[in-house]
């Protein structure tokens, strides 16, 4: 199972998350959490919503 499908089925359990979340749970940095949540957005796989300064993403 690569790295997509599963911070996607990560997503999908908890509902909403942050990219700290992301990157604390598979032991990776912020940014490549990010990155990988960016490229599930460019997917159609997921959605990004903007709140305080804080991404919070959801699986589509």
């Amino acid at each position: 199972m690569d790295i997509h499908s599963k911070i996607k089925e990560f997503v999908k359990k908890e509902r909403v998350v942050t990219s700290s979340e992301i990157a604390k749970h598979f032991r990776i940095s912020w940014n490549t959490a990010d990155k990988y949540l960016l490229e599930l957005v460019v997917e159609g796989k997921a959605e990004r919503i903007k709140k305080l300064g804080v991404n919070l993403w959801l699986v589509k």
